[in-house]
Parts: C-alpha cells; structure tokens; sequence
C-alpha cells in the first residue's frame, strides 16, 4: 500500500503536463498562424482585390469614352459633342460606400480636362503639378500609359471633397488613344485599412471565441483524464486482476486526447488551399513580368495557338477561379468573371440562339435550381441564325439569369426563359420573366445606367445590364425592361436576323 500511495501524486501531477504542454503548443501556433500567415495574407488579398476593382472600373470608364467614340465615327454626333457628352457622362460618375470615389480625365500634354474636385485644374497644364512629396504624378501617369498604355500610380491626394486632409491613394489610369486621353480612378489606402481593421477585429473576435470553446474542450478533456487516471490507481489499490483492464482504460484515455488534437489539426488541409493558392497567383505575377519582357519582343509568337496576352489572361483568370473555390466564400466564379471583360472577338459568326440560351442554363443551373422551384423553358424549333458573338451573348443571357434569380424573394416564385422570332418582323426575341417583387419606375428607368444597382450591400457593382446593353448594342439589338411593381420583371433580347 505504500507503494501505491506514493505513485497517485506522481501520476495525477504528470497527467494534466502531459495533456497541457501538447494544448499550449497548439494554441500558439494557432495564434501565430493567424496573426502571421492568414491576417498578412488577408491584407495582401484585399489589397490586390481593390486594385483590381479599380482596374475594373476604369476599364468600364474606357469602354464609356468609346461608346460615344464609336457614336462621333458613325457619325450620329461630332468629335466635339461627343467628347463634351463622354465628360460630362463620367463627370456625374460616383461610386463607394459614400458615393465620393470619382474619375478624372487628363490628355497627354498633360492637361487636366476633368476633374469633379479640383476645378481649379480644369483647362490648365498640369506638367508641373506635385503631390506634397514632390512627385510630379499626372507627369508619372503619361509615362506609364506611354509606356505601357495603362498601369497603377501611388501618391499622395486630398481626401475626397476635403482638401484640407492628404492622404496616400493608389490609382489606375489606361490611355484612350483615338483622343489622345487618359482616364483614371483610385482606391484611399485609409478605407482599404479601415476595412482591413475592422475584418481583423472580427477575425479576433471569432478566434477568440474558438480559443474559449478549445480551451473549455481541453480542461474537460484534462479533468476527464485526471478522473479516469484516478480511477485506474484506486482500482490498482483494490485488485490486481484489474490491471490490465485499467491499462486499456488508461490507453483509451490516451487516444481520446489524441484523437482531439487530430480533430482540431482537420482545419489544416483546407487552409492550407486557401494559403497556397494566393501564393500560386502570387508566382505567376511575378514570372509575368519576365514574360511580358519576352514576348513584348515576339510579338507575333504563339502559345498553345494562341496570342500571349490572351493566354495571360486566361491564365490570371484560372489561377483567381482556384483561388476562390479553395475559400469557399465566394460565388462560383463571381458572375463567370471570364465573361465581365468581353474580348475582342468575331462578330460574323452564325449563332443558333436556342444554344446559346441552353449553354447558359447548363451554366446556371445550380444557381437557378437553389432561388426557384418554378423553372420553366420554352424554346421555338427552327429559328433563323444570327450574326453574332457567341460568348458574349452567353455573357448576357447568364448576366439576366442571375439578376432574376437574385430578385426572387423565394423557392416558390418562378423563372420563365422563351426563345421566339417575332411576327412580322426579322427579329428573334429572348425573353426572361421572372415573378419577384419587380422593379419600381424610377428604378426601372436607370436600370441600363452604369453603376446603379440595388445589390450594393451584396457585392453588386451595376456594370452588369450596362455591359450587357453594350453587347447587345453592338449586335444591333434592342434590351428591353417591363415591370409591374409587386409583380415581377420581363426582360426582353431582340436580335436582328444575319440577312
């Protein structure tokens, strides 16, 4: 009996060490994990997400200048009118959580021809112009769209509207070349900051809830095994026949601990995608500069049968797809991000509509399939060609596909998609119908208005049924919207024939 009572303190002190030592390296490196690796790379994400966004927008804001463009060679207004109309558009331009962020258009003198808050620099020469750190940056900024027609520029600029206040921004500007313009926009590294603050908040916030659960989970795991240790030795002390069971008992213990630590390290291989990926994308920007070098001198070199700009593109969108998938946060290839940048492409191809229309059903379908119960179709046998570009009408069917999803209030509410070729008429009609909530008339008459859109809170950016009039604009089509307020919205494509 002596023997026994000097060997319970030594087993219920060595116990709880062997258990916590484990937990405490854990719990470390969880903390470094997440202070080290996932909130940098939080920063750096983001970071590379709003450039990205501006890059977005400022390429839209191109696509506006070469809407009126287009207008001015066809003669429909004069150069003249059309660039006053093409200022005074991006002019009344606001987006942002505050509706402050803004474009602004210089020429490659450089003069400023439009600026919404410096006014004092419309019409002057801004050659001389410096940031208070003495950067001469509309200068920086030929330079760049000389060089290599668009880019990104850091400096330092007044905060919105408050010129008292100097802030560090970052902006993308890409040269218009047919007016010898250049059109540009930017992000203030303060909001990217407050917004990366206040996620880091949150993300401690819910690590620390994690941490509570965890360690509440290990103290009972601690007391359990102190309990069940005590258990062995008191059974030790009453008989010996028993020992054997007690060491199974002790072994058990043992492997419900480690089966804890292994159920918390589960997490692993999915951050590890998450993780991984950015560092992929990461790599391929970095080989991109060499390959630019290369092929900026092997212009006419293809790879895989095809241009090296395209294939980097394609590319960066593939890497950004693998990326989203492995965060599981974001939608399915964000509105088949593949289609926002419609590429130049051959508007002569013969399209079977009723294809077109299926193609991108396949490619909704599962978005569709969650918003509705109710998916009807109806497609008219033997319709005519068009003229056209298949993927970029794909853009648009799939673009008025998921905004009727999107509007649908629930499962039991209805999509009705019908193909057509209207009587009387050499038009062939596209029709998506769906029975949400409809659209208001005030909201229904700026529906096709670059940046409008009632989905901001939910990551809408209103370039979706602007980009897709574009498109259908340039098949010489019509886009139609008809809605009853409280009863849904109709949505009309009409296509001219190919004769």
């Amino acid at each position: 009996m002596a023997l026994f009572e000097k060997k319970i303190p030594l087993s219920l002190k060595t116990l709880p060490v062997r258990i916590i030592i484990p937990v405490a390296l854990t719990i470390i490196l969880f903390i470094l994990t997440i202070f080290l690796l996932i909130i940098p790379l939080l920063e750096k994400n983001m970071m590379d997400g709003k450039r990205e966004g501006i890059m977005h927008l400022t390429e839209s804001a191109w696509t506006t200048l070469n809407f009126f463009y287009s207008k001015a060679q066809k003669g429909l207004i004069s150069h003249e009118e059309a660039k006053l109309q093409a200022v005074n558009h991006l002019q009344q331009l606001r987006y942002g959580p505050e509706l402050e962020d803004y474009f602004w258009i210089n020429d490659m003198t450089p003069n400023m021809i439009m600026h919404p808050y410096r006014l004092d620099l419309e019409g002057k020469n801004i050659s001389d112009f410096k940031d208070p750190a003495g950067k001469r940056l509309f200068v920086e900024v030929v330079e760049i769209v000389k060089n290599k027609d668009a880019g990104f520029v850091d400096y330092l600029w007044q905060w919105k509207g408050d010129s008292n206040r100097i802030v560090s921004k970052i902006s993308y500007v890409k040269g218009f070349a047919p007016w010898g313009w250049i059109i540009g926009t930017g992000i203030y590294i303060e909001d990217v900051r407050q917004e990366i603050l206040t996620i880091t908040r949150r993300l401690i916030y819910t690590c620390s809830g994690i941490m509570i659960l965890f360690l509440m989970l290990c103290g009972y795991i601690i007391w359990q095994g102190t309990k069940a240790e005590q258990e062995r030795i008191n059974a030790l002390e009453q008989s010996s026949l028993r020992e054997k069971q007690l060491l199974q008992a002790d072994k058990m213990t043992s492997l419900g601990i480690l089966v804890a630590g292994v159920a918390h390290e589960i997490n692993n291989p999915a951050t590890s995608l998450m993780l991984n990926a950015p560092n992929l994308k990461k790599a391929w920007h970095a080989f991109t500069r060499i390959l630019d070098d290369h092929f900026a001198k092997h212009k006419d070199a293809l790879v895989c049968n095809m241009p090296y700009a395209e294939l980097s593109k394609r590319i960066d969108m593939m890497l950004t797809a693998i990326e989203d998938s492995s965060a599981r946060i974001k939608r399915i290839i964000t509105e088949l991000k593949d289609f926002s940048r419609p590429t130049e492409a051959d508007m002569e191809s013969e399209i079977d509509i009723n294809l077109v229309v299926k193609k991108s059903l396949d490619l909704t379908l599962s978005i569709l399939k969650k918003a509705t119960n109710h998916l009807s179709v109806n497609f008219e046998e033997g319709l005519p060609k068009i003229s056209g570009n298949f993927q970029k009408l794909q853009q648009v069917i799939i673009n008025l596909l998921v905004n009727a999803s999107q509007a649908l209030e629930n499962p039991e509410q209805s999509i009705h998609v019908q193909t057509s070729k209207l009587k009387g008429s050499h038009f062939i009609m596209i029709e998506v119908i769906d029975s949400g909530p409809g659209v208001s008339p005030g909201d229904l008459k700026k529906m096709k208005d670059p940046f409008f859109t009632t989905k901001r809170d939910h990551g809408g950016t209103g370039l979706g049924l602007s980009i897709s009039e574009k498109i259908v604009y340039d098949h010489k089509g019509i886009l139609e919207f008809a809605s009853e307020f409280g009863k849904g919205l109709t949505v009309k494509v009409l296509l001219p024939l190919s004769n």
